[in-house]
């Protein structure tokens, strides 16, 4: 193996430490901020290479390994890359190309490069999911009044209600129980994808208020994604599927929006992206509830929900 290409920053332990004590309690909400785990995951991939490196502690590669699956379960591509590593070469961990072809596959598909080319020289990534890569007991959030799956769904959150223009407001107001879909759901999505502009336009092509791709687009039949009302039904009609899909669970709803339905079956879960687990957190913290009404008649649950709520259950 070529020799690896420095990826970390430069330690930052001691004051990510200082400002991790100063960070405010949520009593209200026992849910973190994307930007804490952004904090976190730096603090983690620093202690890593402490001890990967004997960096002013002891090297100890086994605790190096540790450390950066923590990290790398978080979202940060650069310890995913660095265990992928570890693996390859069996450094401080038994030498496995199939582990090591996993974290070379999820930094690559959060855009590493150097992940893009690794996986060439280790194969695709395996079926199963590392153990320390397993998500563990799901954020705790406000739980809402429950709400019957037929009840007439008209209320939007006061929080949202001030972000949106109003005849956005208005509009998903009185589409949204046509697909029996909150308007706070549909709202928080809306602001996360496009901060409510109607002519946004994505590197993947996706475009509008919902920021459907084409293969969305023609999946729910929208014409026109640029059209205020179609693109929002579209984004409506995507969201009571995937709602039926995963049997009302927001965390899974949310990351599959965002990074498909099929990479969260893949990963069993919240996919280890940055991005996505930060999208995540901030529909859970706009929605202020983990579970939605659904509808079941829409489609069949996801083959794998029950393995996902029954690894949950298992930690």
């Amino acid at each position: 193996m070529p020799q690896r290409p420095p990826l970390w920053l430069p330690l930052q332990t001691l004051l990510l430490l200082a400002i991790m004590a100063v960070l405010p309690c949520r009593a209200a909400i026992a849910l973190p901020e994307a930007g804490d785990e952004g904090r976190l995951r730096t603090l983690l991939r620093s202690e890593a290479l402490s001890y990967e490196n004997g960096e002013g502690v002891e090297r100890d590669p086994v605790r190096a390994a540790k450390v950066y699956c923590e990290a790398a379960r978080l979202g940060d591509a650069e310890s995913q890359y660095n265990l992928a590593w570890m693996y390859a070469n069996g450094r401080g961990v038994e030498r496995s190309d199939a582990t090591a072809a996993f974290f070379f596959n999820a930094a690559a598909e959060q855009g590493l490069a150097q992940a893009q080319r690794m996986l060439s020289t280790v194969g695709g990534p395996p079926l199963y999911i590392p153990e320390c890569m397993q998500e563990p007991e799901p954020p705790k959030v406000i739980a809402a009044a429950h709400t019957p799956a037929r009840a007439p769904i008209t209320s939007a959150r006061p929080e949202i209600r001030s972000n949106a223009p109003k005849y956005l407001l208005d509009l998903v107001t009185k589409v949204a129980p046509d697909y029996r879909v909150q308007p706070q759901l549909a709202l928080s999505i809306m602001e996360a994808e496009s901060n409510f502009d109607v002519v946004a336009l994505s590197p993947r092509n996706a475009k509008g208020l919902m920021q459907l791709i084409p293969e969305t687009q023609a999946r729910f039949n929208v014409r026109s994604a640029y059209d205020p009302e179609q693109n929002i039904r579209g984004g409506l009609a995507y969201l009571r599927w995937l709602l039926a899909y995963y049997e009302g669970d927001v965390m899974l709803v949310a990351a599959a929006y965002n990074a498909g339905e099929g990479t969260v079956n893949r990963y069993r879960g919240v996919p280890p992206y940055a991005e996505t687990r930060a999208y995540v957190l901030r529909i859970l913290s706009a929605l202020g509830a983990a579970t939605h009404p659904f509808d079941s008649r829409v489609t069949e649950p996801s083959p794998l929900l029950r393995a996902i709520r029954e690894a949950r259950r298992s930690r």
